[in-house]
This record gives C-alpha cells, sequence and structure tokens, in this order.
C-alpha cells in the first residue's frame, strides 16, 4: 500500500523540470535507456535552455571571486557565489528568496522571506554555472534547514552516480540550528559537513544576534550538534562573528571552551561584512587575531575566514536581491486586487 503523501512521478513533470529528479525516480518513470540518455544531457552535456527553468540573470567579477544572479520561472532572483581557492572552485548556493531568520548581520532577510527553492533550482545553481567545482557549500540566501526536504533531495541529486556524482564529502551545509532538523540530520545516510552559525554563548546575545531563533535552546542546539559529530565521525564547524562589546568577553571564551575543547570542532572566526542592515563595530585585525589567541589558550582549534567578494558584495552575509523588493511589492499588490475584486459588491 502506497503512502497516501507519496507523490506519483509522471513523464509530464519529469520533461518541465528534469533537474529535479534523481536517476531512479527517472529510471521508474520513462525506462532506462531514456534516463540514461537524459542524464547524460543534463550532467554530462553543455546546458540546455530547454531543461532549465531558470537563467543567468547577470555575473559580476570580482577577481577570485564570481556573483551569478540568476532569474526565477516567477521573477525573482537569487544569488550564488563562486571562489576560487589553490585547491579548486567552491560555490556557496542559496535555498531560499529571501530568508526568515533575521540575522543583524546579514542583508538576506531584508526583503523577508518570499519562497523556498525547489530542489531543481539549488541544483541548477550548480550545473549551470561556467566553472567547475568541486565543492558546495550551503551558505546563501536562506536557511537550509527551514527548508529541510528540499535541501536533502537536491543533495541526493547532486551525488547520484548517475549524473553529477558529487562527492559528499565535498558538500556542507551552515545552519542557524532549529533542533528537529538537527535531530533529523543526524538520521540521515549522507555524513555532508556540518557548520553551526553559533554567534554566541548564552541565550540573551544570541536572540539579539538572531532574533528568531528565539524558543530555541543554545545549549540544545550545542549538543545536537556535536551529537551529529560523533554518530558520523564528522569535524563539524562553528561559525563565529565576532562582534566587539557583544560576544568578546571572557565568558565567552570560558563557555566556548567548556562547550568544545577536546571535541571534534574548528571555532570559524567570522569578520562583519558591510550591509545595510545596522550599525555593527567590525573588528579589526588585531582584535581578531587576539580573540584568536584566547581561544587557542583556551585549548580550542580556532581558524579566521577570509572574507571574499566584497568588492561585488558576494561576501558571507551581503547576498541580496532588490529584484525581490520589487516583485514582492507587485505581487502583493495583484494579491490584494484579486481579493477586492472577489469581494462582493
Amino acid at each position: 500500500m502506497k503512502n497516501k503523501n507519496t507523490i506519483i512521478i509522471t513523464e509530464e513533470m519529469i520533461n518541465s523540470d528534469p533537474y529535479g529528479y534523481t536517476y531512479k525516480e527517472i529510471c521508474d518513470c520513462v525506462g532506462e535507456k531514456k534516463a540514461r540518455s537524459l542524464m547524460h544531457a543534463l550532467y554530462k552535456e553543455k546546458p540546455q535552455k530547454k531543461y532549465q527553468t531558470m537563467s543567468i540573470n547577470d555575473i559580476y567579477n570580482g577577481g577570485d571571486t564570481r556573483k551569478y544572479s540568476f532569474k526565477l520561472k516567477d521573477g525573482y532572483c537569487v544569488e550564488t557565489v563562486c571562489i576560487k581557492r589553490k585547491t579548486g572552485v567552491t560555490v556557496c548556493v542559496s535555498t531560499m528568496v529571501g530568508c526568515p531568520v533575521g540575522c543583524i548581520f546579514c542583508a538576506s532577510g531584508s526583503n523577508g522571506f518570499i519562497r523556498n527553492l525547489t530542489p531543481s533550482e539549488i541544483v541548477q545553481q550548480v550545473t549551470l554555472l561556467k566553472e567547475k567545482v568541486n565543492r558546495i557549500v550551503y551558505m546563501g540566501m536562506g536557511e537550509p534547514f527551514f527548508n529541510y526536504d528540499n535541501v536533502i533531495k537536491s543533495i541526493h541529486i547532486l551525488r547520484d552516480r548517475n549524473g553529477l556524482n558529487f562527492p559528499t564529502d565535498g558538500i556542507n551545509i551552515s545552519t542557524v540550528g532549529p533542533l528537529e532538523q538537527l535531530k533529523k540530520i543526524r538520521e540521515e545516510h549522507l555524513k555532508i559537513q556540518l557548520t553551526l552559525s553559533l554567534h554566541a554563548t548564552n541565550q540573551r546575545t544570541r536572540d539579539i544576534i538572531i532574533p528568531h531563533m528565539k524558543g530555541y535552546d543554545i545549549n540544545k542546539i550545542v549538543e545536537a550538534v556535536l551529537s551529529y559529530s560523533e554518530r558520523h565521525n564528522r569535524k563539524v564547524t562553528i561559525a563565529y562573528l565576532l562582534i566587539p562589546g557583544l560576544n568578546d568577553k571572557a565568558a565567552d571564551v570560558r563557555q566556548l571552551g567548556r562547550w568544545f575543547r577536546e571535541k571534534n570542532v574548528l571555532i570559524n572566526l567570522l569578520q562583519y561584512n558591510d550591509t545595510a542592515n545596522c550599525n555593527i563595530n567590525r573588528p579589526n585585525k588585531q582584535q581578531l587575531v587576539a580573540f584568536k589567541l584566547r581561544l587557542e589558550a583556551a585549548g580550542l582549534e580556532v581558524k579566521m575566514r577570509e572574507s571574499r567578494g566584497n568588492n561585488i558584495k558576494a561576501a558571507c552575509g551581503q547576498l541580496v536581491s532588490n529584484t525581490n523588493k520589487k516583485n514582492k511589492q507587485n505581487n502583493n499588490k495583484s494579491s490584494s486586487t484579486q481579493k477586492k475584486n472577489l469581494c462582493p459588491r
């Protein structure tokens, strides 16, 4: 007996949006021969417009960093960043149009949350690039775990052996840590890399920095991330944006030490990238180094993340699309007009 929530995939659905399905799903629907041919066309050949549900709207070049603006079918846009490193090319993909989390240092949520991206729209951010990438990070616009099912589906598609065959070790999800989803990812058989955007060591400070995560206990979030690390024998990364005067006290160092000393954890120390959101005190290099040394003295492994793409507004926290604001306003007007027309006179 089929689960009543199971979606029956048709050939028409596959033809209209083929990047949204795994080889098995396509094969079960249209047969092995057609499935192999389609997967080859999608992942081994130059991208073809007939298979795409989004297009490159603009490309911004910033030396070792390139930012893509992708236009979606409904007119909204998302931004994707490619970073060239000595070890290859990393792509930072978005998972939402807008974001509901409201981190004070991030511009992505300035237009609010508009909608989730589909698995296909996430996958196409990788396949439509001009670069060949060897690392995928889910760190763009949106909170990946609030779009959990579509994000996990996109990973299954990307790692499909009959498609792109992307190595799971090369995939990293960055999350603010909703508890239910952290528990779910622990049970997935994926062994992806996981980054927790923590940015605080107590509930009060975290509620200031990430206001829409109020109600999620910071201690339980840390416990869940460490549980993931132990379950999958994976080093987890703790992203910590240093804000002088807010989260750089001696008590913060002590708490980070209590949580993560002798654990399989890397503290990634971040510097604020300018946005129009608020006036955050941006630490200078000396402050970052001094805090790093204090953490290391507390027995922690620490790395300072070098920001890339500031010159094209492609650094962490800077991804946003003005197009979305206009489209959201237009859609709201259209929705209001439709409601008005439906009202009895």
